[in-house]
């Protein structure tokens, strides 16, 4: 494990490290090295073929935000088996911190198998933990407004009883993103007034930002505002 922190450290860019520790002010500054992405991605591939990998994974909490980003690489592409991934990924969701692990952590795998993963999704909403919670809702958004799209995940989604920031600006991204997708289907949620008065105006505010909607519909939508 000290090889890997030697490693990260000699990758350290620290103009990037502030620039870090202003988008993620809810961490310790100290625990953010300051890796950019390509490079901490390049050093993902290179660990998922080290057979220690095994050992950095079941050495749990990490102390660095960049060794999260790790641990989540190498579990995204860890197995082919779904229950291994899931294992491993229930395993490290209570140790996320911070909305960028949770918004990065997106294995492949997931969308191979959409009710399995999908019965997970609803126990990590109804979940304690902040950015496990974010983590469901983010996992609906990038698998489920597409082709394993269903009505009743708008309800799931809107029903999150949560209200720490996180949580609340991922249901804003979902709707948002939902609009987009699946206009007809969302529309209602927004029209019923079912998100408490932030979260709703936050969706609305980032669909109209949206190229992808059209302009009678975002007028539409700005009319509909709290």
């Amino acid at each position: 494990m000290k090889e890997i922190v030697d490693r990260l450290m000699a990758m350290q860019d620290p103009d990037y490290r502030e620039f870090q520790k202003r988008l993620i002010p809810n961490i310790d500054g100290e625990s953010i090295i300051g890796v950019r992405t390509p490079r901490l991605r390049a050093y993902a591939r290179e660990l998922s073929k080290d057979p220690c990998r095994g050992e950095f994974l079941a050495e749990l909490p990490h102390r660095y935000y960049e060794e999260n980003n790790l641990h989540a690489w190498l579990v995204a592409s860890c197995s082919r088996d779904i229950e291994v991934v899931l294992a491993r990924v229930n395993e490290f969701l209570p140790h996320i911190d911070n909305w960028a692990t949770c918004d990065m952590f997106s294995p492949k795998i997931f969308g191979r198998y959409p009710e399995r993963v999908e019965a997970e999704v609803r126990r990590w909403l109804t979940d304690s933990h902040t950015y496990t919670v974010r983590f469901g809702i983010v996992t609906l958004l990038g698998f489920y407004l597409d082709d394993n799209f269903r009505t009743e995940h708008l309800d799931l989604v809107a029903s999150v009883a949560n209200e720490d920031y996180y949580v609340r600006m991922a249901v804003a991204w979902y709707f948002s993103t939902a609009l987009v997708k699946q206009f007809d289907a969302a529309l209602p949620v927004i029209e019923n007034r079912r998100l408490d008065r932030w979260t709703h105006n936050k969706s609305i505010q980032k669909a109209v930002e949206s190229f992808r909607i059209g302009d009678e519909r975002k007028v539409l939508l700005r009319s509909l505002k709290m």
